[in-house]
């Protein structure tokens, strides 16, 4: 009995020395990353044992030695078994990193790893492009820099199916300035003294310091609401908006910003993330918009956020609302897809998220979906609609045969969630690929969302079917095809966007300011610890960067044609006033608009370089906007807000003091109140003057995008209409003042009701008149006619 004691003693030391995990001596009550029943940690723990490491799963994605009994021992090196297999060369701090994570999630991901580099997320192509765009454009519409650089694959490994992969190709031979095989990696940020020489030099600051902090190869600005991962961890991981640790390893500080909420990753909804007992599924919104919060603020106008310069409203101990991505904010209209519970995820492809190993200049090049891939259009359901609609790069709908559903899935597609049924198939996106979140049953449509929440989708057609389109969507959608032909859903159904007027830059390099390089900071990395988790001051460039704004405004967006050739919302784009002081204090350039040559319109005068910019604004809800703020809106036309009227003279500097009536000023020591923008004839808001002259650039991304045509403007407007009735109203007319006067004696309201009903009267009785007078008058041509060939043979006879 005793031996068997003893035996089995051994026996458990032994088995517990296999299943130990070291890591846990000092990081006890640590998260598990998955749950111990998934399929993805199943594969970590059979790694582990593959490496002799059988209960050290830690070190499958960490690396380390797992038999050092000290902190800086156990974080360095790695396995044996890692030297010559895959896996972490060494202690990753880190995992995710892109520097490194080829040896750690590209174990399971390699399809996902090997297109990271090439993610517009990662490349920042588009964001690049317009700031040197908004500085003179320095390289033309050529999207030729890139945060890192580098080179695509070849075209038989682009991620998709055929008909993807054949689309892009076409798309990348019709826009070949957006889609670059090679990039150049961007070039440094300048000195004080080169920037003497040549002040343009300060866009590369600008964008180092500012613009470039939320690619996927570095951890970004640490401010509340930006905290995130890297690399993979940037969307994977989750991160509070105040970046605190609230999970149980006690090893990490509770108090000290910059971690992780929870040590685990959020992906599908077959993945579950438990914080304080509360489940969820999905990557929440608040994830994305770490990033998506600054150029087109689609993230957090997702969420209906729109920010203010104000401070209100206040908390009660009286403190003012707090910064949130180092603005404030008001709550406007959610986007109804948030509303109903969607995640960015739930409409963006991994495609649109991961990239598809290619260079994709801006967005456009980069998402694959459209509205009617799911909702259709009043006449066609999306199954119905040929590949490509909406998604055009023409200026005619996209015509062709049914692109239908598929049931075929790639493999690296089904390493995501996918419903068990699949029904009638899988959704396609506007380039072809599998919609795996939207599934086909009969002429409706089921959507799986991320957060484990499914919602049935009535397309278009059977709405129109099931009489539950109002009469006024119907005449919007189905009787006006120019609106279907020509226009996005979101052009009406985007109820605001953010419109930041004026993007007013200041490039200081006096008295030896300096701030972070962020990118710099991002390629400075050791084992995946990247210079600007904790070491930014080690990058500090000459410079330092001031942004302020004009103005803002959020309703009725104007329009312009976008990329596709649609008709679109349009916004500030980047629209830098620039000024730039040298090292001595003095302006090298200020208030400075650049002049671009010979593009869009304009000859060697050049066009100013500040650029409105077409826009999905991610504020869709069910009712749209109103006919009259497009119809009869000089700013929707491009004339910009009230016609460009509001403003002075921006090009001539405001002085404000005592003053004779005839402005003569009375005090000598007086200061400039608004200085001088000498290139600024019209307003921020104008893209086109009272002429149809454009004055300034319109997206620069992509061929199409301008702004409306004489003959769009044509059809659109309708200012004026009011007067083509009241100038006879009430008694320039005898037959309209006998009825005016009539209703009034009668007693007669003429309310918005009352009004509508005769105009609609009106143009039925205008119109069959029209129509029956033409009649008469035919026939009684006719019967003339007859009736005088009669009478000629009459008279032969």
């Amino acid at each position: 009995m005793i031996r068997i004691i003893v035996l089995l003693g051994v026996f458990l030391s032994f088995s517990f020395s296999i299943v130990e995990n070291s890591c846990i001596i000092c990081h006890e009550g640590i998260e598990d990353i998955r749950d111990k029943n998934s399929e993805m940690m199943q594969a970590i723990l059979q790694k582990a044992e593959e490496a002799d490491i059988k209960g050290n799963d830690c070190v499958i994605c960490h690396g380390g030695n797992p038999e050092a009994k000290k902190k800086e021992d156990a974080h360095s090196g790695t396995p044996k078994y890692f030297e010559t297999h895959e896996g972490p060369k060494a202690y990753y701090p880190y995992p995710a990193s892109p520097m490194i994570n080829k040896n750690t999630c590209g174990m399971c991901h390699a399809n996902q790893v090997a297109t990271q580099e090439n993610n517009l997320m990662a490349t920042e192509q588009g964001k690049i492009h317009g700031a040197l765009w908004g500085f003179g454009a320095k390289e033309g519409y050529k999207h030729t820099y890139t945060n890192f650089g580098g080179k695509s694959p070849d075209p038989h490994e682009r991620l998709g199916t055929k008909k993807y992969q054949k689309y892009m190709d076409e798309l990348a031979a019709l826009e070949p300035q957006g889609f670059l095989k090679e990039t150049k990696a961007l070039p440094a940020a300048p000195t004080a003294e080169e920037v003497e020489k040549d002040p343009t030099l300060s866009v590369y600051t600008y964008l180092r310091q500012e613009c470039l902090r939320c690619h996927t190869g570095g951890k970004g600005r640490e401010k509340r609401g930006d905290f995130r991962g890297i690399g993979c961890a940037s969307c994977h991981v989750p991160y509070s908006n105040e970046g605190f640790y609230e999970g149980g390893d006690k090893s990490i500080s509770k108090k000290e910003g910059g971690h992780m909420l929870v040590h685990a990753i959020q992906s599908s909804r077959e993945v579950k993330v438990n914080v304080h007992d509360i489940n969820y599924s999905g990557i929440p919104v608040e994830t994305c918009t770490t990033c998506h919060n600054r150029g087109k603020r689609i993230g957090v106008s997702y969420q209906g956020l729109m920010e203010t310069e104000y401070e209100g409203t206040f908390d009660n101990k009286g403190k003012e609302q707090p910064q949130l991505h180092t603005k404030r904010y008001m709550h406007l209209t959610e986007d109804i897809h948030y509303s109903k519970g969607m995640l960015c995820q739930d409409c963006h492809t991994t495609n649109d998220m991961h990239g598809d190993g290619f260079f994709r200049g801006a967005n456009l090049g980069a998402v694959e979906v459209e509205c009617q891939d799911c909702h259709g259009t009043t006449t066609k359901y999306p199954w119905e609609l040929p590949l490509g609609y909406s998604d055009e790069f023409a200026t005619k709908p996209k015509e062709g045969k049914a692109r239908g559903t598929t049931h075929t899935l790639a493999a690296y597609l089904r390493q995501g969630s996918i419903p068990d049924d699949t029904g009638d198939g899988f959704l396609l996106s506007a380039r072809g690929n599998p919609l795996t979140k939207a599934v086909r049953k009969g002429d409706k449509i089921v959507m799986h969302l991320s957060s484990g929440k499914d919602i049935t989708l009535s397309p278009l057609k059977t709405l129109k079917k099931e009489h539950k389109i109002s009469q006024e969507g119907l005449i919007a959608m189905d009787q006006i095809q120019g609106h279907t032909d020509k226009l996005e859903c979101y052009t009406c159904h985007a109820t605001w966007a953010p419109q930041c007027y004026g993007c007013h830059v200041k490039v200081d390099y006096s008295g030896g300011k300096q701030n972070p390089d962020f990118l710099e900071a991002s390629k400075h990395h050791v084992n995946g610890k990247t210079g600007d988790v904790e070491t930014l001051k080690d990058f500090l460039v000459d410079g330092q960067v001031t942004e302020t704004r004009s103005y803002l405004r959020w309703e009725d967006p104007a329009l312009s044609q976008n990329g596709e050739g649609r008709i679109s919302p349009t916004i500030p784009g980047c629209q830098v006033v620039l000024t730039v002081i040298g090292k001595e204090g003095n302006a090298l350039l200020q208030n400075h608009i650049f002049k671009i040559p010979n593009v869009e319109g304009a000859g060697n005068e050049g066009i100013n370089s500040i650029t409105m910019s077409p826009v999905q604004p991610h504020t869709v809800s069910k009712a749209s906007r109103t006919c009259e703020s497009c119809h009869s809106s000089l700013k929707a036309m491009g004339r910009g807000i009230n016609g460009g009227k509001y403003f002075a003279d921006q090009s001539k500097t405001t002085i404000v003091d005592l003053m004779r009536a005839d402005k003569t000023l009375l005090p000598s020591q007086v200061d400039e109140q608004i200085p001088a923008i000498p290139n600024l004839k019209h307003d921020f808001s104008v893209m086109i003057d009272e002429n149809g002259t454009q004055v300034q650039t319109l997206g620069n991304h992509w061929k199409l995008s301008q702004a409306l045509d004489n003959e769009t403007r044509a059809k659109l407007d309708r200012s004026g209409a009011c007067l083509s009735c009241h100038k006879e109203m009430p008694d320039e007319d005898l037959a309209v003042s006998l009825m005016v006067h009539t209703a009034k004696f009668a007693g007669v309201k003429i309310d918005n009701e009352m009004h509508n009903t005769i105009v609609h009267k009106t143009i039925l009785l205008s119109a069959w008149f029209q129509v029956l007078g033409g009649l008469l008058l035919g026939g009684g041509i006719v019967y003339w006619f007859l009736g005088r060939k009669k009478q000629m043979r009459c008279k032969k006879d």
